[in-house]
């Protein structure tokens, strides 16, 4: 009898069984050996001339939209299935990418340009020690905690009061847009000890091996689309659970989730915060493979380039907001090498098209047009 309760209730059964039905298995099976064999493989051993070759520069392609993709699922697991439209999310972003970013800037060494223990722009501006925020950031497993912690405890601290206070809607969309654009200005002093408005740059090193070997941009790599798969797999596994169904509860009628004796506050900073850790790793795997961070991606516009990934590719789909994140900044790549000035233009365009007619994103076209060849 509970053997066949377990199995009727699909969000009390294993994690890895719920992954290996419906295809599931089969579909990370492929992007394993894609992320782990197939792109190290073309990019390491195959000739730089082959037409098979894989060059650094799509490396560091793809690992960059691999990034932006675990902020399209943060993003999702919030706006898609919980109803929360955040505009803030670059800031958590960010804040991932400067704390390893301050790791990174202290393996430079002596091998700046002013050679010294401390930054270049430090010893620019005068300073004769790190700031006491910076103590501890010389570890790398402390700058990987860092990167974690940073991002979640200020979700943490934001949603208590924003959700306490019952704040939702429009409103808390603007709340969220004006603190990632009081961190940005915050970032931009360069009395804050985080480089002014240049960030941080020039990176050497990544545990003493230097970060600019096909090596180590490969670990990066790979490392990158294991976590981002790991992420999904989790997110598969908390929107199919009980906490996932009171989080599409609340995302549709969040008074009768009240009335049913849940207490929304719980459910909605538990995901937000969440959600913030998950864009903080994005963040710090992020500075590593693009080579620099700067307060630039607090803007408050990076935000809503987040929350158009998600509509586009489909959000509360899970893959949708992948799919949207790769189909964009691919186009956004293309577009900024051959026309540059439209770019804007084109993001844009493609967002009104997709929410005039196509309100469940790429992802719902595809399986509205596979529903009707079957």
């Amino acid at each position: 009898m509970a053997e066949t309760q377990v199995l009727t209730q699909p969000w009390r059964q294993p994690l890895l069984l719920r992954l290996l039905q419906g295809g599931s298995g089969k579909a990370y099976g492929v992007a394993l050996l894609l992320v782990c064999v197939v792109v190290p493989v073309l990019n390491l051993l195959v000739p730089s001339g082959s037409v098979f070759h894989l060059s650094n520069y799509m490396v560091m392609l793809v690992g960059k939209i691999l990034c932006y993709a675990m902020l399209a699922l943060a993003m999702d697991l919030i706006w898609g299935y919980t109803g929360i439209l955040s505009l803030g999310h670059g800031v958590f972003f960010a804040l991932g990418g400067y704390a390893f970013g301050m790791y990174l800037m202290r393996q430079i060494g002596h091998d700046g340009v002013y050679h010294s223990d401390l930054p270049d722009f430090m010893v620019f501006l005068n300073w004769q020690d790190y700031p006491w925020y910076w103590k501890g950031t010389g570890s790398f497993l402390y700058a990987l905690f860092l990167a974690v912690a940073a991002p979640g405890l200020l979700a943490l601290v934001f949603g208590w009061f924003a959700f306490r206070s019952r704040i939702k809607g429009v409103y808390f969309s603007i709340i969220t847009q004006a603190m990632t654009f009081a961190f940005m200005l915050l970032f931009f002093r360069n009395e804050t000890g985080f480089g002014g408005n240049n960030g941080f740059t020039d990176f050497k090193r990544v545990l003493g091996i230097a970060i600019t070997t096909p090596e180590m941009r490969m670990a990066l790599f790979v490392l990158t689309g294991l976590t981002l798969l790991a992420m999904l797999a989790m997110a598969q596994y908390i929107v199919k659970s009980k906490f996932g169904r009171v989080l599409t509860a609340i995302r549709d009628a969040e008074s009768r989730v009240m009335f049913s004796g849940y207490n929304p506050l719980h459910y909605k900073l538990a995901i937000w915060t969440l959600s913030a850790v998950m864009c903080g790793i994005a963040g710090a795997l992020y500075v590593p493979q693009v080579g620099i961070i700067n307060p630039g991606e607090m803007s408050p516009a990076n935000s809503i380039e987040i929350a158009i990934w998600t509509a586009i590719g489909g959000r509360g789909t899970l893959l949708g907001p992948l799919l949207g994140a790769g189909i964009v900044n691919g186009a956004k790549s293309w577009f900024t090498q051959s026309f540059p000035e439209y770019w804007l233009y084109f993001l844009g365009l493609l967002f009104v098209l997709v929410t005039l007619y196509l309100p469940n994103g790429v992802l719902g076209l595809i399986r509205k047009a596979k529903g009707a060849k079957s």
